[in-house]
């Protein structure tokens, strides 16, 4: 019995710890010790032992002031995630999901310079589909992908998804919207491309729906803030 109490308290501890980093916000600096027990829900004396705890292993840093902030271990772990995160293991899944509920092609696009290349690419299962190679590379600024890679960047953003009807290629419809990484730059472009004959307003509709929540559900996997991008 007190082994478990023991693991009980320690399970307290991390999760009480966890509270303490989850209360600082994006428009936060550093908090006054106070404020970040009151967000926790803990007591001062406790959040004040925890955050003593923190700050010696580097997850807070305290000021001159006596307020705390986030500490630099925390960018150490996240460039560590950024480093071990392979693209290919998040974008392939989200491909194939929008291949098997769109029952059309998928294809995820890199920005390189002025142009885009497409990086990831899963066909249609149907016997009349669009066709595109991967490593095929397409100019920036035109059809749906090569849109949604520049929709953060121009002054007046596009509705997402970014929707194209024979706009690169005749007789293709694509529908792009953009991924964002941890520092909300723009990873790349997931997207659904199809003939234009079976792009009526039912798929358009259902296609787009399917893009953007893969849009968001990529950049969360990446880490990033999906907000824009709704």
């Amino acid at each position: 019995m007190p082994a478990q109490r023991d693991t009980d308290g320690g399970v307290r501890a991390v999760e009480r710890a966890l509270a303490l980093l989850a209360a600082f916000t994006d428009d936060d600096g550093s908090l006054p010790p106070a404020e970040i027990a009151r967000r926790a829900g803990l007591h001062l004396s406790t959040a004040l032992r925890l955050l003593a705890t923190l700050e010696a292993h580097g997850f807070v840093a305290r000021q001159a002031s006596g307020a705390f902030a986030l500490g630099p271990q925390l960018l150490v772990l996240g460039e560590r995630f950024r480093r071990a995160l392979r693209l290919e293991e998040v974008v392939l899944p989200a491909l194939d999901r929008l291949r098997v509920e769109s029952q059309e092609s998928a294809a995820f696009f890199v920005r390189e310079g002025t142009a885009r290349r497409c990086l990831f690419r899963l066909d249609s299962p149907q016997p009349v589909r669009t066709v595109a190679r991967v490593g095929e590379v397409a100019p920036l600024g035109i059809g749906a992908h090569g849109r949604a890679l520049l929709a953060m960047e121009v002054a007046s953003r596009p509705a997402l998804p970014v929707i194209s009807r024979g706009e690169r290629l005749p007789e293709v419809m694509a529908i792009a919207a953009p991924v964002l990484d941890a520092q909300g730059r723009v990873a790349g472009s997931v997207g659904i491309t199809l003939p234009l004959f079976r792009g009526d307003a039912a798929a358009e509709a259902r296609c787009a729906a399917l893009v953007l929540r893969e849009a968001i559900a990529l950049t969360r996997s990446l880490g990033g803030d999906p907000a824009p991008l709704r």
